[in-house]
């Protein structure tokens, strides 16, 4: 259990340096799809240095007038 654990980590540390590497902290407005985006950066860890480039299209509903 605890070398799964480490290995979780190190995979989730290694998708933040690649969202990192990508610009995907910089800027001020956080939509929807840019968020997702980083998530799913991040949880694809390493594959991201594999050719793996997770990108997600989400579109909110808006209000009525």
């Amino acid at each position: 259990m605890r070398i799964g654990s480490i290995v979780l980590v190190i995979w989730l540390l290694i998708g933040v340096i690649a969202a990192a590497q990508r610009d995907y902290f910089s800027g001020g407005d956080a939509t929807c799809a840019k968020t997702g985006t980083v998530i799913v950066t991040i949880i694809a860890g390493p594959l991201n240095y594999f050719g793996l480039n997770p990108k997600v299209k989400c579109t909110t509903p808006q209000p009525s007038k």
